[in-house]
């Protein structure tokens, strides 16, 4: 073999073990460790988180007032706009009271002549009773001359017959008294119920409230007591909201209550569906008596001034019951808990700054809050954004709330 073919077959060689050795340098580098995955982290902290029942409610005017006529005749006037606030004994309607006068002045004319009546009754009672005394003086006269022979028994008995005929004209006199008496009463009573009706020919606000749209307008003739109201006030302050939770609560609500200082009204919050910074505070003042079985909820009923006029009848809001305080409790930022396979975990962040996946039990929430019942501990570090690229034991790198997607790995 030539000294010519032996180098180069060693020239070969070391080029062949040095591109090996190039080619395992790469593999090596591309299995190194991975770089920090970017993530948002907080602290785990104790908080004390007022326990509450949230529902979807409806809001209800607390009172819902009909407006009708109770005399009949032709509307004449409507003192107020639709849609506007009102407030108790303001005029709304005027009804023709024209013939409810004219039964008045009829009452009032019926009574003058039954007093007349009554006076003339007296006077004949006064001069039958005066007129009486003498015929009872002559017919005992007579009587006693009679026996006497002084005079006849048939005069005699003429003056005894005149004075029962006195008799029974004072009767009938006193008789005439008590009905003109009576029917002065039925006069006054008369009197009185065509007041009232004149009365009722205008038609005041029964309560503060709100009119909504006018019914029957002016020129048309309305019945007593119809069916068809006039207009509908909607008294708004005080406003009521209901809502439904489920039974399961029902023992705790009044527990609630029972403890409760203020007389066993509970707080309740509401706040728009479509803007939640607008809120109101109030007070359940209504527990139904039976909870439905159709649905497994009882019905509660909360009030509120609603001074500011936030809430409106017919009104979808969440509402949120506080049933008290649970205090000392873990709280982390609601973004930290993710659901698992087997619950709901969270990223937990260990000394070396590598995670830990932790199943924890969730308790109440409050805004962006959420009370860790069991799993975490006060003070630990929790990762709050970038969980999808997290796996237990990776390394992270934590970064500004916000900003883990803008982010390179």
């Amino acid at each position: 073999m030539s000294r010519t073919f032996w180098v180069a077959v060693s020239t070969g060689a070391l080029a062949a073990v040095w591109l090996t050795g190039c080619g395992s340098s790469n593999q090596t580098r591309s299995a190194g460790p991975l770089p920090p995955v970017p993530v948002s982290v907080a602290k785990a902290d104790t908080e004390s988180v007022p326990l509450e029942v949230r529902a979807v409610g409806t809001v209800e005017a607390s009172a819902v007032i009909q407006v009708k006529s109770q005399v009949a005749g032709e509307l004449v006037k409507v003192a107020f706009e639709e849609g506007a606030n009102v407030k108790q004994g303001d005029l709304l309607f005027v009804i023709d009271e024209r013939p409810y006068q004219e039964a008045l002045e009829q009452a009032q004319t019926a009574l003058a002549k039954d007093n007349a009546l009554l006076r003339q009754a007296q006077a004949n009672l006064a001069r039958d009773v005066a007129q009486s005394k003498s015929l009872e003086a002559d017919a005992a006269r007579n009587a006693q001359m009679a026996k006497e022979h002084i005079v006849s028994q048939s005069q005699s008995d003429q003056s005894t017959a005149a004075a029962e005929a006195i008799r029974a004209t004072i009767n009938a006199d006193e008789a005439a008294i008590e009905s003109a008496r009576a029917s002065i009463e039925s006069d006054r009573t008369a009197i009185n119920t065509a007041k009232l009706n004149l009365s009722y020919c205008e038609i005041h606000a029964p309560v503060n409230g709100r009119v909504g749209n006018l019914l029957v307008h002016q020129g048309n003739l309305v019945a007593a007591n119809a069916a068809t109201a006039l207009v509908t006030i909607n008294r708004l302050q005080p406003i009521w909201v209901s809502f439904g939770i489920p039974e399961s609560h029902l023992s705790a609500i009044r527990q609630s209550a029972a403890r409760d200082q203020n007389g066993g009204q509970l707080p309740v919050t509401v706040s728009l569906q479509n803007d939640v910074k607008q809120a109101a505070r109030g007070t359940l003042i209504v527990i139904d008596n039976t909870v439905d079985a159709n649905t497994g909820t009882i019905k509660l009923k909360a009030a509120f001034d609603n001074i500011n006029g936030l809430l409106w009848p017919g009104q979808f809001v969440d509402a949120s019951l506080t049933l008290g305080t649970e205090r000392n409790v873990v709280v982390v930022p609601a973004e930290a808990v993710q659901p698992g396979p087997r619950g709901q975990v969270v990223y937990v962040v260990k000394a070396d700054q590598t995670v830990d996946l932790r199943p924890v039990t969730v308790g109440v929430s409050r805004g962006n809050r959420v009370v860790i019942d069991k799993g975490i501990e006060t003070g630990e570090t929790v990762v709050t954004d970038g969980q999808l690229r997290l796996f237990p034991g990776a390394k992270i790198r934590p970064v500004a709330a916000g900003t883990v997607d803008s982010q390179e790995l």
